[in-house]
C-alpha cells in the first residue's frame, strides 16, 4: 500500500486516523478510563507502521501522545501533568510508541528484505534451470546441423543418394527443433512484456486442425485422429496464435505418451464459445502437479524428455489473449490426459442468419 500513497497522503491519512479514534475516545470518555485510551492509541501507532512510511508514523506517534496528555491525562486541557505516577507513564507512553513504530517498521523491511532474497533466489535456480535446458535443447541440433554439413561437404562424393537423403532429413528435423524453441524464446517475450497483439479473421477450424495434422505426417510414432464437422461455422480468431497453441500440446503429447498411441482432437462450437479437445493415451498427469502444468519453465520431476519448459506457458498465454482458458485433466474411464481449450466466440454473420 505504501508504494501507492504518496509520503504526502501517507502524512494526512495517518494523522486524520489518530484524530479521529482519539474523538472517538473523547466522546466515550465517560465510558473507559484515559490508561485504556493510551492502549487504544498505541494499537492505531501500531497498525499505522504496519502500511506506511516511518517518518508519518513517527509523526502520528507523536501526536498521539500529545493527544492524550491534552484531552486524557488529568487535569484536561493542558499539557501539564499533576502526579509523578501520570508523569512517567506518559514518558513510557511516548516512547513505546517511537519504539514500537520503529520496531515494526525495521521488521517489516526485514521481511520484505527476505522476500526479495528468496524471490530472487528462485529466478536465479528458476533461470538455471532454462539455461541448463537451452544449452541441451539449443546445442543439439545447432551440433546436427554442424556435423550434418561437415560431412556433405567432406564426404559428398563417396555418400549414396540415400545417406544424402537421410542426412538432409536429419538437417530439416534439427533446423525445426531449433527453429521452434527460438520460437518459444520470442513468444514468452512477447507475452511476459505485454506486446502480444492478437490478429483476429475469419477461420475455418476444419482446415487448421487438418493443417496441423499435416504439421506432424512425418512423425509415424503416433497416430492424430479428427473427425471433421461439415457444419462448424467459421471462427473469429488469431489463427498463428490458436495454431501454434495446439500444435505445442500435440507436441507435448508426441514427446509425453507411448509410442504408436493415438491422440483425439474434438472441437464442439455454440452460439457463446468454442471448445477444442485434445486428448491423449498417455499415463495421465500427477494429479498434484496439474495446477503447475502452465508455470513458465516448469517439467515434471524425472522427466527424461528434454525441452525448455516452455511449450505449455505460451499456450496459456496465446489462448487468454482471447480471452479464453486453458484447463488440463486425466481422463476418468481411460489413462491419458484431456487438454481443453475454451475461446469466446464471434461466428460469422451467415451462421448467425441460420440460427435465427
Amino acid at each position: 500500500m505504501r508504494n501507492k500513497i504518496s509520503l504526502k497522503n501517507q502524512l494526512l491519512l495517518s494523522i486524520g486516523l489518530i484524530c479521529f479514534i482519539a474523538l472517538i475516545c473523547f466522546l466515550t470518555s465517560n465510558l473507559i478510563v484515559y490508561r485504556v485510551v493510551a492502549l487504544i492509541l498505541l494499537l492505531s501507532v501500531s497498525f499505522l507502521a504496519m502500511i506506511f512510511e516511518i517518518i508519518p508514523v513517527l509523526i502520528a506517534a507523536t501526536l498521539s501522545a500529545l493527544i492524550w496528555n491534552f484531552f486524557f491525562i488529568p487535569p484536561t486541557f493542558t499539557f501539564h501533568i499533576d502526579t509523578p505516577e501520570d508523569v512517567l507513564m506518559f514518558s513510557m507512553y511516548f516512547i513505546i510508541a517511537l519504539v514500537n513504530a520503529v520496531l515494526t517498521i525495521k521488521i517489516r523491511e526485514q521481511e520484505k528484505n527476505n522476500r526479495d532474497r528468496i524471490e530472487k533466489e528462485n529466478s536465479i535456480v528458476l533461470y538455471n534451470t532454462l539455461l541448463n535446458s537451452l544449452s541441451h535443447e539449443l546445442k543439439t541440433p545447432i551440433s546436427t546441423i554442424i556435423g550434418g554439413v561437415d560431412t556433405l561437404k567432406e564426404n559428398y562424393s563417396l555418400l549414396t543418394t540415400k545417406n544424402r537423403d537421410d542426412l538432409l532429413l536429419e538437417l530439416e528435423q534439427a533446423g525445426t527443433r531449433l527453429n521452434r524453441q527460438v520460437e518459444n524464446l520470442l513468444n514468452m517475450s512477447r507475452i511476459e512484456n505485454g506486446m502480444l497483439k492478437i490478429k483476429k479473421d475469419w477461420t475455418d477450424i476444419n482446415e487448421l486442425l487438418f493443417g496441423l495434422i499435416q504439421q506432424f505426417s512425418n512423425i509415424k510414432t503416433h497416430q492424430i485422429i479428427y473427425i471433421p464437422q461439415d457444419d462448424l461455422p467459421l471462427i473469429k480468431i488469431d489463427r498463428g496464435l490458436i495454431e501454434n497453441a495446439i500444435h505445442n500440446i500435440l507436441l507435448n503429447a508426441f514427446l509425453y505418451t507411448p509410442i504408436t498411441s493415438k491422440i483425439y482432437m474434438n472441437v464442439n462450437v455454440d452460439s457463446n464459445e468454442m471448445n477444442i479437445q485434445i486428448i491423449d493415451e498417455g499415463s495421465g498427469f500427477p494429479n498434484e502437479y496439474i495446477e503447475m502444468a502452465f508455470n513458465k519453465f516448469y517439467r515434471l520431476p524425472n522427466s527424461s524428455t528434454g525441452g525448455t519448459g516452455l511449450g505449455l506457458s505460451i499456450v496459456k498465454g496465446f489462448v487468454e489473449a482471447h480471452q479464453g482458458t486453458v484447463k488440463l485433466e486425466n481422463r476418468v474411464d481411460h489413462k491419458g490426459s484431456i487438454f481443453s481449450i475454451t475461446i469466446p466466440t464471434e461466428l460469422t454473420y451467415i451462421n448467425n442468419l441460420k440460427n435465427e
